[in-house]
């Protein structure tokens, strides 16, 4: 059963370049099979939110180059809900751009934002923290799911909770208000953070009624509001794509978390503890998915491994076999192979910078 006014939005327009070689601009990573389930990322992403939302009521938001893949991939979603910007404008104004759609389309509308390259693999707990959050919204609140920290990760920023607003009842949630909102930290703070408690991983996920967001950005963000209500007024005419063009090139590049969460209102944080991951790196991939007895992930690939432990390898259907090789990444797309330490993941960015450099379009 679907809550009643809920729409989802899903971003997509990201180019994945951390997950280089199998990640490339013409098929970044929300929509390929990162993780071996048969399933692309964008697709499980809307697979989690069956019974939450209705086919109608699912949007993307993305790229005009992936607006043809978004169809492809989620067929059971009108042509007309995905939203695609005519460039890469940050969060703030991709989200606003939806919620200019669901006030026309529903004064009551209640949006929840959702990254399409995100895994969750405990679809049964996020699906009734979505719904706390929903109760959350539905009393003003812009309400985000916050990560149960597993390490002292410096690559997120961090919310910090502060008064329980409403308790949750056996495996519901609590619901909490927001003291602050920190960026991300360097190391040891991070660590005293998790030591102190209280604080969430923001992975970007969050709740709100359309009209409490909208109005948030008008307060705060009155420029870009007011962009986006000339863009709406244009929707239904025959020159809505050419409004949409020329008006969109005057769209700050800012996030959601920056332009609006952080200093609005009333804001709100419901924990999430059900395996997320932001599928950033290959070594996130490593810590998502279950080894075998060695400790091996392997992923499309036939492997035979002699004395090798901890790796990651992420084949092409084909035969890898590894001697003496352990806490390595080794993907293979056929046309590209990529090895490395995982604990070096972080460079193959440098990669891919590399590439450019050298006009090799052709792998990127």
């Amino acid at each position: 059963m679907s809550i009643p006014h809920l729409y989802a939005a899903i971003l997509a327009g990201g180019r994945g370049t951390r997950l280089w070689p199998h990640s490339r601009a013409n098929h970044p990573k929300q929509f390929a099979d990162i993780t071996g389930s048969g399933r692309t990322l964008i697709q499980a992403t809307a697979d989690r939110l069956d019974g939450l939302v209705t086919d109608d009521a699912l949007y993307v938001i993305t790229g005009a180059d992936y607006a043809e893949l978004t169809a492809q991939q989620l067929p059971q979603m009108p042509p007309a809900n995905i939203l695609a910007e005519p460039s890469g404008r940050n969060t703030a104004p991709a989200i606003g751009l939806a919620c200019i759609q669901l006030q026309q389309r529903d004064p009551d509308a209640i949006i929840a934002v959702f990254s399409a390259d995100h895994a969750i693999p405990q679809t049964a707990v996020f699906q009734t923290a979505v719904t706390q959050s929903v109760e959350a919204a539905r009393a003003g609140y812009l309400t985000i799911l916050g990560i149960e920290p597993t390490e002292p990760h410096t690559g997120y920023g961090y919310i910090k909770r502060n008064e329980l607003i409403r308790a949750g009842a056996g495996e519901t949630p609590d619901i909490f208000t927001v003291e602050r909102f920190l960026e991300k930290p360097a190391r040891s703070k991070a660590e005293a953070l998790l030591e102190e408690g209280g604080y969430y991983w923001n992975g970007g996920i969050f709740i709100s009624r359309v009209d409490v967001m909208l109005n948030e950005m008008a307060r705060q963000m009155p420029d870009m509001h007011a962009t986006l209500q000339t863009i709406g007024a244009a929707a239904d005419g025959p020159n809505a794509q050419v409004v949409l063009e020329e008006e969109w090139q005057k769209m700050p590049n800012t996030s959601i978390d920056y332009g609006i969460l952080e200093h609005a209102e009333k804001v709100a944080v419901v924990p999430l503890n059900a395996g997320w991951s932001d599928v950033g790196s290959w070594d996130a991939l490593g810590r998502l998915l279950t080894g075998d007895q060695d400790g091996n992930v392997i992923i499309n690939s036939d492997l035979t491994a002699i004395e090798s432990h901890n790796n990651i390898i992420y084949g092409n259907r084909r035969k890898i076999a590894t001697i003496g090789v352990d806490d390595m990444v080794i993907v293979d797309t056929g046309d590209a192979l990529l090895i490395g330490r995982r604990n070096q993941m972080q460079k193959v960015k440098d990669v891919v910078d590399a590439l450019k450099n050298n006009a090799r379009s052709d792998l990127l």
